[in-house]
């Protein structure tokens, strides 16, 4: 048994309106659709979920990378849900991670089984969901379009 402290996380979320709400943790401050009709200025539900997802992938690279002495020059995640009706659930999520980086195609595999192996989120979703994914090189144009 590890004496380690627990992490806690805290997050508070609040009603405007009927046409949206607000979350906020630490000093940060995230507009909320919760808007029965939706609305494009803000993250729904679902979309917070796939964020936050998103996220755990690239603090994960963020934590990997020093350690795997990976290098990369750009990261970024596609992902995609797909939502079924009875009961309300995610039933499917897909995701693409792309990273700019000259390391090997097995240096991209050993990094891909890092962030699903230590991703807190990522592995508090993939239990309950069809959730996989590919970790590829981004192409010369994908590199080009971020400038």
């Amino acid at each position: 048994m590890s004496n380690t402290p627990k992490m806690i996380f805290a997050v508070r979320a609040r009603r405007i309106d009927a046409h949206g709400s607000e979350a906020s943790c630490k000093h940060a401050t995230l507009r909320l659709d919760t808007d029965l009709a939706g609305r494009p200025d803000a993250f729904n539900p679902a979309e917070l979920l796939l964020a936050a997802l998103s996220a755990c992938m690239l603090k994960g690279i963020e934590r990997v990378t020093p350690i795997l002495k990976f290098q990369l020059r750009a990261a970024e995640v596609r992902i995609d849900g797909v939502r079924q009706d009875v009961p309300p659930a995610m039933e499917q999520i897909r995701y693409e991670i792309l990273v700019d980086t000259d390391e090997d195609d097995r240096r991209l595999a050993l990094l891909h089984e890092n962030v699903k192996k230590y991703g807190t989120v990522f592995n508090t979703v993939a239990p309950g969901t069809d959730l996989a994914g590919t970790l590829r090189r981004m192409t010369p144009e994908e590199v080009a379009g971020r400038s």
